[in-house]
């Protein structure tokens, strides 16, 4: 039996892909946000753009791994 400083701690991410990880959102956010205004250079049109990737990203990086500590799924694979 383990005691507790010896269980590993579980993120939600060790349960995602790598393509979803923190790294790879931000990467890919801000890579289309910046990419808009590259080759557009309109600023609305980048506004629009940021806006759905901007709630994209902050759900899946701040909400997210919350909803999914506080639900108690990571709790039971923690034995």
């Amino acid at each position: 039996m383990k005691s507790v400083s010896e269980k590993k701690a579980i993120s939600a991410w060790d349960y995602k892909p790598w393509w979803c990880q923190p790294w790879s959102i931000l990467l890919t956010g801000t890579s289309l946000i910046g990419g808009s205004w590259f080759v557009l250079k309109t600023v609305w049109i980048t506004v629009l753009v940021a806006i759905p990737l901007l709630a994209w990203m902050g759900f899946f990086l701040l909400v997210w791994p919350k909803l999914m500590v506080s639900s108690g799924a990571l709790d039971s694979h923690s034995d």
